[in-house]
């Protein structure tokens, strides 16, 4: 279905930060859908890259189609931000930071927003993309007001998982709100390019709906940790517990495993709603001692049993989560910062990351570690024969030592 002919914009699709994780899935699926999209980011690195039909970043799926739509003319990215001008729709997918006191920075999407507010025309529909503290898509609205430009405002939450999001693009409801029929209307016609499953709600509820769905799986984490911990301090196997557990139960289907709870959004999400609470917030905080503990607790626990200050100690994966490239907020650097302290040193590998020039080589880690922890559940450490003792949170070896 193409757009609109009789447009007065020559582009369709603007994302705006629209080089990360979140925003080039999204551009790269409208555009192979038939819009004109253009990618704006501050990055010339990823402006390069996406220019190059390279990805930035590895996301199965995607690298066949970002060459697809850039040979055919229909993704073009610019450090430059008067591409705003150019195109119907402006996404921006920036979202709402957490400051190092947990508060979120309410105002960081209106500031990141005024470099292109000079661009913004009559007939354009704002979209915000990310995470946003609640109230957020209404400070937004009025700062369009003030600007004295007839934008339609909505937002539309991104729902996707890093590594299947030219899957879950198609695949999973799109949650639409607007606070006019004009502007979810708009917003509903854009997402039915790549989905027919839309879910209408106020900005109000979606900008909640966002937050519960991140914390909600935050405090699962959390729960399964906590579980970890009491059944291993007891000296029981907890993915046995688990797997008895869930065995043609379909009660316990939800249960994850054990294992660093990390990544951009969960933990600074869980915050996020504590403070919309009034730090009010029992089950979020409760969630983020956990898992921000779990580090400390495999630490202090191998410190029992080993002598770390006279051990080489190496981490196998420094990503946030398995499968993927990305080392935001990942907690594997914490359990490094804390082994550094203890152990007499540290390596670290990953196979997906590329952006860390401290991290060395498999072959080296394994060669010079007396003691491995998984710091990150790879399916590349699967099957793998350690020479040494492997302190296995997340169960990938399956027969690693308990902490």
């Amino acid at each position: 279905m193409p757009f609109e002919a009789n447009s007065p914009f020559d582009h369709d699709v603007v994302v705006i930060g629209g080089g990360g994780h979140v925003g080039l899935p999204l551009a790269i699926a409208l555009a192979d859908r038939g819009a004109t999209v253009t990618v704006y980011d501050v990055s010339a690195e990823a402006v390069e890259a996406v220019n190059s039909a390279r990805l930035p970043f590895d996301e199965p799926g995607a690298a066949p189609v970002i060459e697809r739509v850039v040979a055919a003319g229909r993704l073009t990215a610019s450090t430059d931000p008067a591409v705003v001008a150019r195109c119907e729709h402006v996404i921006v997918v920036i979202g709402t930071p957490v400051d190092e006191h947990l508060n979120p920075d309410q105002t960081a999407i209106p500031r990141a927003l005024e470099t292109c507010a000079p661009h913004f025309r009559d007939g354009q529909l704002l979209i915000l993309r990310s995470t946003v503290y609640p109230g957020v898509t209404e400070l937004v609205e009025r700062m369009i007001a003030r600007l004295g430009v007839d934008v339609d405002v909505a937002f539309c939450p991104e729902r996707i998982a890093e590594g299947k999001a030219m899957t879950e693009l198609f695949e999973l409801p799109q949650i639409v709100s607007g606070r006019t029929e004009q502007a979810q209307q708009r917003a509903e016609a854009l997402f039915r390019r790549l989905t027919e499953k839309i879910v209408h709600l106020s900005p109000e509820e979606a900008e909640l709906a966002k937050l519960f769905t991140n914390t909600w799986r935050y405090i699962k984490f959390a729960a399964v940790n906590q579980f970890y911990m009491m059944a291993n301090d007891r000296g029981l196997d907890f993915e046995r517990i688990r797997a008895g557990l869930t065995q043609d139960y379909p009660r316990a289907d939800d249960m994850p495993g054990a294992g660093f709870a990390a990544g951009p959004c969960l933990f600074k999400d869980a915050m996020q709603l504590a403070a919309f609470h009034n730090n009010n917030f029992t089950l979020g905080y409760a969630a983020m001692t956990t898992n921000e503990g779990l580090p400390l607790y495999v630490v202090d626990r191998l410190d029992s049993q080993y002598d770390l200050k006279n051990m080489t100690v190496g981490i196998l994966g420094m990503a946030f989560k398995g499968g993927s490239d990305d080392t935001r907020s990942s907690l594997s650097y914490k359990l490094k910062r804390i082994l550094k302290f203890k152990a007499a040193e540290v390596l670290c590998t990953d196979p997906l990351v590329t952006t860390d020039p401290s991290l060395v080589s498999l072959e080296e880690v394994l060669e010079k570690a007396d003691l491995l922890i998984v710091g990150a559940p790879h399916e590349q450490y699967r099957g793998l024969k350690a020479p040494v003792p492997v302190a296995d949170i997340w169960n990938v070896f399956g027969d690693g030592v308990r902490v």
